[in-house]
């Protein structure tokens, strides 16, 4: 669920979540999109350093945890995406209503297509800490409208922001399609230019008829936002603790740390510790012997006198 810079794909986790790129010379201290700018530092800079977002951006994400991502990101869209549209009409939150330009929800339905089959539905739930994020949203959007800007500009600005980079680090450490089947959810089709959109979104935020005190409570409402994010980091990064390691980027497989790796013979090749009673040792001690090398030489010079004969 995070969201990096573009610039950041070689590991600079330092500014996976920044969502300005270029000061913008027209803003006020007290304009909203200077407030939650200045007002959510310190938790960027948190949510920058948990291990999960770090893990991602080295490309060490497992595939699984990747597909378990996605289903937080379905539900949270979802919450999201319905109390949005329950708000269209009203005026704390209406300048900021962009379905066609901003909507996960469709986008994540494919992805989970992709990943677990026409019967998604029935293989996927809402983890405990996504829950209590999807809580928080569904509340806001009934009970405190004006506080629905905080969950959008957290989410949205940063898709379209780091989300980007993300995008290919996904696509290259999980070895997706080039033809960008399980991100669709970073694929902004109706956006050609995410700087200006981004620009156009601050203004409209900077143009909400809202006092000093609701703007303190929006910026507050971005911070429980990011708090809720990293509870589900927190939470997939102990998942992913418990998963077998996969292989990455044509890497070999890391051993799962069970049973006795000595009984491994990739491993035990590698550790120089297999016993006499492992076969593969065996074959390969075999295969060193310079008599068994000439009588395979041999053979091979057969094969291929055989072989050219049957050519010509």
């Amino acid at each position: 669920m995070p969201s990096a810079m573009e610039g950041s794909e070689g590991g600079e986790e330092g500014e996976i979540l920044r969502y300005e790129e270029t000061e913008d010379n027209n803003v006020s201290p007290t304009d909203l999109s200077e407030l939650l700018k200045e007002g959510t530092k310190e938790s960027h800079d948190r949510a920058e350093n948990t291990q999960f977002v770090k893990d991602f951006l080295k490309g060490r994400i497992k595939k699984e945890l990747f597909k378990l991502a996605t289903v937080a990101l379905y539900f949270t869209y979802s919450a999201l995406e319905e109390e949005m549209d329950r708000n269209k009409d009203n005026p704390v939150f209406a300048p900021l209503y962009f379905p066609l330009e901003l909507h996960r929800k469709e986008a994540l339905v494919k992805d989970l297509k992709y990943f677990y089959g026409e019967d998604w539905k029935e293989k996927v739930q809402c983890s405990e800490a996504t829950q209590q994020y999807v809580d928080r949203i569904h509340h806001v959007g009934q009970h405190e409208p004006e506080l629905l800007v905080a969950h959008a500009y957290t989410r949205y600005m940063g898709d379209l922001s780091g989300g980007q980079v993300l995008k290919k680090v996904a696509q290259r450490a999980l070895k997706l399609p080039s033809t960008e089947e399980g991100i669709q959810f970073y694929m902004f089709d109706n956006i050609s230019n995410a700087q200006q959109f981004k620009q156009l979104y601050r203004a409209r935020m900077n143009a909400l008829d809202l006092d000093k005190n609701t703007k303190e409570r929006i910026v507050e409402e971005a911070n429980r936002a990011f708090r809720f994010n990293m509870q589900v980091f927190d939470e997939l990064d102990k998942i992913g603790r418990s998963l077998t390691e996969e292989a990455q980027g044509g890497g070999f497989p890391v051993h799962d740390g069970k049973g006795d790796i000595r009984k491994c013979p990739y491993y035990a090749d590698k550790l120089g510790t297999a016993g006499p009673g492992c076969p593969y040792h065996a074959a390969m001690a075999l295969a060193k012997q310079p008599l068994v090398q000439l009588v395979l030489a041999a053979c091979v010079a057969v094969a291929a006198g055989a072989v050219a004969w049957y050519i010509l």
